[in-house]
């Protein structure tokens, strides 16, 4: 290898070196890849290369946060996810997958709007996971009434078995992540994984 191809190599990093190197899942730092916040590229080959200036800056934007001896991210507070399905079988679901995952997370959950109303005021969540087609009160309404309160703070994903067609004629606000239903879990966490990042 020459010089320069050494030099090249310390610029980039590979997926799962770069989620090493920040403490997450390598679906993860896809995530991110995707939605702009690490700068990437693709090799022939189809495997990609992170540059490691966008690294650094993501890993300086944690500066205090990252002991020295592991430069894995210490665990945040625990936060509260909110779940809202008209199906209780699928609400236990999520909680046993969530449950495995090692992340600091207290789950909440909610047969539907009106439901997770109430909870929201009472217990506060910091994520929300929602679907759109419940009985009572619906996903739809209920993420009507949360953004049209300023000062809630909740961050929010939508899984649905709409298609996006309906969906995007039905006018989520678009800072909303949507997931398709049956939701891969994988992607799922990815999500909420990046939310917990920030």
């Amino acid at each position: 290898m020459s010089n320069s191809e050494q030099q090249d190599s310390k610029d980039f990093c590979s997926t799962a070196e770069a989620a090493e190197m920040l403490g997450v899942a390598p679906k993860t730092i896809q995530v991110w890849v995707e939605a702009g916040a690490l700068q990437a590229w693709k090799t022939v080959g189809g495997h990609r290369r992170i540059v490691m200036s966008s690294i650094n800056d993501m890993l300086a934007g944690r500066a205090g946060v990252l002991p020295k001896s592991t430069e894995r991210p210490i665990r945040k507070r625990t936060q509260k996810i909110l779940i809202v399905d008209d199906d209780p079988a699928l609400l236990l679901a999520y909680e046993s997958e969530m449950s495995t995952w090692s992340l600091p997370l207290q789950v909440l959950k909610a047969l539907d709007g009106f439901d997770a109303m109430i909870q929201i005021g009472q217990q506060d969540p910091d994520i929300l996971v929602t679907d759109l087609s419940m009985t009572g009160m619906d996903g739809f309404r209920m993420i009507s009434r949360l953004h049209n309160n300023p000062a809630s703070r909740l961050r929010i994903i939508v899984v649905t078995g709409l298609d996006p067609a309906t969906v995007s004629l039905l006018g989520l606000p678009s800072d909303i992540h949507v997931l398709p239903k049956p939701v891969q879990l994988t992607d799922l966490r990815a999500v909420i994984e990046g939310m917990l990042s920030l």
